[in-house]
C-alpha cells in the first residue's frame, strides 16, 4: 500500500500525495533483505503448491523446488509475474508469524506537486482533517469484516487494510476480500506482489504494541490466517498504477478469494468472522450522501499499524485527471497502512454496504480519497466470485 498522508497546500490542488497505496511497505530490517522468514526455514513440507499452480509456474520456467526453497524472493522482470492471469501465490504454512506481521509498513514517499492535476474536472475544496478514532475492542464486536492484507515486495514485507465482502454465488459463505489494487499488484512497473494474506480482526483485542512482542499468532490472528488463492484487480491499474503521483488511483481496488492457511472446520471467512459486507457499485452521487465511515489499521506515525481506526466525514470529490472517473475524498488523519480499508455508506436497502475503499492521501495526514466504484469494479468482483461460482 502507499503511504497515505494527508495534507493541502492549496485548496485548489491536490498537493504532495502520498504514494498511491495509503501505506503498505518495507521496515528498515526489511529493506536490508533480512526477512523473519523464508520458504526454506518454513520447510518444503509446508509449501502448499495446488497442482493448476504447479502447471502455471513451470509455463513461467519457475523451478518448483527452487520456489520450495525461496526463490520468491526473486523479484527480477522476468520472475516477476505480471498479467491479470498469472497470479499465483502458493499457501507457506508458518511464514507469517506475529513478528513478521508486526514489522510489516512502509516509509511515506511523497509525490511532487506537478505529478497531480488536481483543478481539472470536478473538485471540491480541500474537507477540513478529520482525526481517526480508535475502534473500541474487541473488533470482531465492532467492525467484525475488517482485516489486515499482508504480502511481499522487493522491498520487504508490506501492509494494508481490506474488507469481508458478500460473493453472490455462496450467499452467507463468502470467502471474498475487498481491498486496493496496489495491495496485491505493483501497476505498469511491476507485477503481483506475493505471499498474500488476510488476517481478520488483527489484534483483536486492541493490546498495545508493547504487548504484542510477546502475542502468540492466535492472539494476533484469532479468526486465522488466510491466504490469497486469487486475486484481480483492474486492468487500468494494471496498465497505469504506480507509488506515486496518484497514477491509476481511480481504478485502484481489488478483491481478493481466500482460503484458510489451516483447517478453518469447513467453514467459509464469512462464518468464521460472522459478517461480509454487499458492494454498492451505483452508489448515490456524493451531495446525496450524508456521510462515509472509513476504516482500517495506519501504520505510518503518528500509528504504528497495531489499532484499528475510522473516520466518518461527509464526501467531497476529486478529480486527477479531467478525463477519468471523479474519487470521494473525506477528511481523515489516518496514515499509510489504511489502504485498501473499506468506506461505507448506507446503500439504497438502508443497510450499511461497501462503496470504496482508501487509495490515496497526502503527504502530512489530513485527507484520503477512494475511487467511485462502477463497472469496472463490478467486473473485478463478478469476475472473482464467478471462478469459485461452482466451488
Amino acid at each position: 500500500m502507499r503511504p497515505i498522508r494527508p495534507l493541502l497546500a492549496a485548496a485548489s490542488a491536490v498537493a504532495a500525495l502520498a504514494l498511491t497505496a495509503t501505506a503498505c511497505g518495507p521496515t528498515e530490517e526489511n529493506a536490508q533483505n533480512k526477512p523473519s522468514a523464508s520458504a526454506s526455514e518454513a520447510g518444503p513440507d509446508k509449501i502448499q503448491i495446488p497442482q493448476e499452480l504447479q502447471d502455471r509456474l513451470k509455463e513461467h520456467g519457475i523451478d518448483l523446488d527452487k520456489w520450495r526453497g525461496g526463490e520468491w524472493k526473486n523479484w527480477d522482470r522476468e520472475k516477476w509475474l505480471r498479467e491479470a492471469k498469472d497470479y499465483v501465490n502458493p499457501i507457506i504454512e508458518d511464514l507469517w508469524d506475529p513478528d513478521r506481521m508486526r514489522d510489516a509498513e512502509r516509509p511515506d514517499k511523497p509525490v511532487k506537486e506537478e505529478d497531480i492535476s488536481g483543478d481539472e474536472g470536478v473538485t471540491d475544496p480541500t474537507p477540513a482533517p478529520v482525526r481517526a478514532r480508535n475502534v473500541k475492542a474487541p473488533y470482531h464486536d465492532n467492525a467484525p469484516e475488517a482485516g489486515k492484507v499482508f504480502f511481499d515486495g522487493p522491498e520487504g514485507s508490506m501492509v494494508c487494510s481490506a474488507t469481508v465482502v458478500k460473493d453472490p454465488a455462496h450467499p452467507g459463505k463468502s470467502n471474498m476480500v475487498w481491498t486496493a489494487g496496489h495491495c496485491v499488484h505493483a501497476g505498469k512497473k511491476g507485477g503481483w506482489y506475493r505471499n498474500i494474506i488476510f488476517v481478520p480482526s488483527y489484534n483483536d483485542g486492541g493490546r498495545p504494541t508493547s504487548e504484542l512482542k510477546k502475542a502468540t499468532r492466535e492472539q494476533v490472528a484469532p479468526y486465522g490466517v488466510w491466504w490469497g488463492d486469487w486475486a484481480k484487480t483492474s486492468e487500468q491499474w494494471i496498465a497505469q498504477g504506480a507509488s506515486t503521483g496518484g497514477q491509476g488511483a481511480p481504478y485502484d481496488f481489488a478483491v481478493i478469494h481466500v482460503t484458510p492457511e489451516k483447517g478453518s472446520g469447513g467453514k467459509s471467512l464469512e462464518e468464521t468472522v460472522g459478517s461480509a459486507l454487499p458492494v454498492e457499485f451505483n452508489a448515490p452521487a456524493v451531495p446525496k450522501i450524508a456521510k462515509m465511515t472509513a476504516t482500517g489499521f495506519p501504520a505510518a506515525p503518528p500509528y504504528d499499524g497495531q489499532k484499528l481506526l475510522q473516520c466518518m466525514d461527509a464526501p467531497g470529490r476529486l478529480t486527477l485527471k479531467a478525463d477519468q472517473p471523479t474519487m470521494y475524498r473525506i477528511g481523515c488523519t489516518m496514515t499509510g497502512g489504511s489502504s485498501g480499508g473499506g468506506w461505507v455508506a448506507t446503500g439504497k436497502d438502508g443497510k450499511p454496504a461497501l462503496v470504496s475503499n482508501t487509495s490515496i492521501g497526502p503527504v502530512t495526514a489530513g485527507w484520503l480519497a477512494g475511487p467511485r466504484l462502477g463497472k469496472e469494479a463490478q467486473a473485478v468482483y463478478d469476475s472473482v466470485s464467478a471462478k469459485y461460482a461452482r466451488g
